[in-house]
């Protein structure tokens, strides 16, 4: 097949475009911008476009498909020209269902922990030497992409409750039609899409509602808004509760506690151990048994982004994570904290999404950094008038979260020169954004901090 991919650099578009390319297929895209790894990797495979830019010229009647990306817009010209000469244009949710038509459907959902349990599932499945496909939001060791395409009997995919594409306004989780699913928990995201609690609530009410009769919803019965949504619209379904195991914490290691015997994992926190709960009972659901799954998951070190360890000596450790939003940030902060709660722990987080920036939604962030000795939020102005909100004080900041003692820095030299004055001796330090620190590299400068 010849296909097209209208903004070929977002994270899951270009990993697509890879697994298409070394699946056979003749690939070409386009975008008016394409950052790292996006760009080198696209180079890489001869997939980057030899012009910035949108050009109707690149759609003719020969594309058997074109995917559309949610970068793009609605009035994209090439978009434009390939519904003026009808051709087949999918968001790539849709694209990646119409190539699992004849696979057993596994979709992770909810709003925090996806990515965890997709990568968790994915390990343990490729360490057990089985086929599958999937879809995964971010790079995992030992994956060289995000995306893997073939004729494998089951394919595992993330399901992210975002929109599909600028002309599809469906959640992207409603278009795979799974035959197990698992949701990690409910709470508000995506103030620009959702701009209430209960519209975004709605997203997984239908989610629910719509899965096949009989088909198994694995859900983490803890979160109570998403326990009352799984009884009041999940009743056709084979329903299968999970909470957190049983755990302790010896040396700065988790130990599972499995009757008599103890099962090390390198994940931490209760909210990780509650992933790895629901990744267990997915696994199970395909076959897997249990000493199986916790053999191949003890070497599991988490997805890119998510409590990653980038430095360490004897009295420090420097973790960055991808919590924005409040639910993830206080589950992260918390889980630092509790693994080591000999040590000071140093939490900093940018504000950078859109609904974290927004004054209504900001509120939503009080007492979500209560565990952390020292609190410390960043955000860019200009990031602010970029997305046309209204400016934040400082004061505004500290109301939100409920700290007077927390510290906000808009400018990222004198967020560097703070941290640098700092002292990290028997204190840990959690960077926490879903953005960069105003261009800071984290992981080279975490470095120097405990050098």
């Amino acid at each position: 097949m010849r296909i097209h991919l209208i903004a070929i650099g977002g994270a899951a578009m270009h990993n697509l475009a890879i697994a298409l390319k070394e699946n056979g297929h003749v690939v070409s895209g386009s975008d008016d911008q394409i950052f790292e790894p996006s760009r080198s990797r696209l180079a890489k495979y001869g997939l980057l476009p030899e012009a910035m830019g949108w050009n109707d010229a690149r759609i003719t009647e020969d594309i058997d498909s074109v995917i559309l990306g949610m970068h793009a817009r609605e009035d994209n010209p090439e978009l434009l020209k390939a519904q003026q000469l009808d051709l087949l244009v999918y968001s790539y949710p849709e694209f990646i269902y119409q190539q699992s038509l004849h696979k057993e459907r596994v979709v992770i959902a909810g709003s925090h922990g996806k990515t965890t349990i997709t990568s968790m599932i994915l390990h343990v499945l490729k360490k057990l030497n089985m086929e599958f496909d999937y879809l995964v939001g971010a790079q995992i060791e030992g994956f060289e992409t995000m995306v893997k395409l073939s004729d494998a009997p089951v394919i595992v995919l993330e399901g992210d409750e975002y929109l599909s594409s600028p002309v599809d306004r469906r959640p992207k989780f409603h278009l795979y039609d799974p035959h197990i699913a698992l949701i990690s928990g409910i709470a508000w995201d995506h103030i620009n899409v959702f701009p209430t609690f209960e519209n975004y609530l709605e997203q997984f009410e239908v989610f629910v509602d719509q899965m096949m009769d009989d088909g198994i919803l694995i859900y983490c019965q803890a979160d109570e808004t998403l326990d009352e949504t799984v009884n009041e619209y999940g009743q056709h379904l084979d329903l299968r509760p999970y909470e957190t195991p049983e755990y302790i914490i010896e040396n700065g290691k988790s130990l599972i506690m499995r009757g008599p015997e103890r099962a090390e994992v390198s994940v931490f926190g209760e909210h990780n151990l509650q992933n790895l709960n629901g990744a267990l009972m997915v696994c199970e659901s395909l076959g897997i048994d249990e000493d199986d799954f916790y053999d191949a998951i003890k070497d599991f070190k988490g997805a890119a982004r998510r409590l990653e360890e980038i430095a360490r000596n004897n009295e420090t450790v420097v973790y960055k994570d991808f919590a924005h939003s409040p639910s993830k940030l206080e589950a992260t902060v918390k889980a630092v904290k509790m693994q080591w709660p000999e040590r000071r722990l140093i939490a900093c987080m940018e504000l950078h999404t859109f609904s974290s920036l927004t004054k209504e939604f900001l509120l939503e962030y009080e007492g979500t950094m209560a565990e952390a000795d020292i609190s410390i939020v960043f955000f860019k102005e200009e990031t602010l008038a970029q997305k046309q909100l209204e400016a934040i004080s400082t004061d505004e900041v500290k109301r939100a979260f409920g700290r007077s003692d927390i510290e906000v820095f808009t400018n990222s030299d004198k967020l560097k020169a703070r941290l640098q004055q700092l002292d990290f001796h028997h204190a840990n330090l959690l960077m926490m954004s879903s953005g960069n620190f105003g261009g800071i590299d984290v992981d080279a400068f975490g470095k120097t901090l405990v050098d």
